[in-house]
């Protein structure tokens, strides 16, 4: 397993208490949306905020009566499955995906949606609701990570279309072993200038 080691250092001149969103695009996602995996709150000028970036997930899945499975690791080429077994609703290994490049969750309940959920360093990173019987959800990411500002969006919460084209920065993350993600600009006034990310203290891997 890789891990990324990532420290988000605020070196702007903005004033507003802005929300820092990250979140990453599913390549094989049918719409435009994306959900909020990390949201970095009240990380005033001058402060930090160290977090991490591994290749190894968790799925988990929830199915129409509200109960949600365990969360089981898994990596790109794996295949999960929910079914009905003696206890109840439960998701299991399957074998291989279809792809050695996606994680692959398929509902093979004989009745009820699911949600299928893939989480990356135990937060949820991207979702797919109302996956019907014998359908199947199918996740494959990149190594970039999008990050820009936001208000009143909360970690695990879709984002939409309109939100996403704001928050456009995007940074890849291929052969890095660590970094500091660096926000400057910002500001009120002429002098005031648009909040930039850049990495900055790049080890390699």
């Amino acid at each position: 397993m890789s891990v990324v080691q990532l420290n988000f250092i605020n070196k702007s001149n903005e004033a507003s208490n802005n929300e820092i969103i990250i979140f990453q695009k599913n390549q094989l996602s049918t719409d435009d949306s994306a959900v909020a995996w990390r949201v970095i709150q009240n990380c005033g000028i001058g402060d930090n905020h160290p977090f991490t970036f591994s290749s190894v997930f968790s799925v988990s899945a929830v199915d129409s009566y509200g109960n949600y499975t365990p969360r089981l690791s898994a990596s790109m080429g794996q295949a999960f499955e929910m079914v009905l077994a003696k206890s109840g609703d439960v998701l299991r290994y399957k074998g291989a995906a279809s792809s050695s490049n996606e994680v692959e969750l398929e509902n093979n309940l004989s009745t009820g949606a699911i949600s299928a959920e893939v989480y990356r360093d135990g937060k949820l990173c991207a979702s797919q609701r109302s996956l019907e019987p014998s359908s199947k959800a199918a996740f494959q990411f990149n190594s970039q990570i999008y990050i820009g500002v936001g208000t009143q969006i909360m970690e695990g919460q879709k984002i939409d279309a309109a939100v996403m084209s704001q928050i456009n920065t995007e940074i890849n993350l291929f052969g890095i072993s660590s970094a500091d993600i660096v926000m400057t600009g910002g500001g009120s006034g002429a002098q005031a200038k648009p909040l930039t990310f850049s990495l900055e203290n790049i080890e390699q891997t």
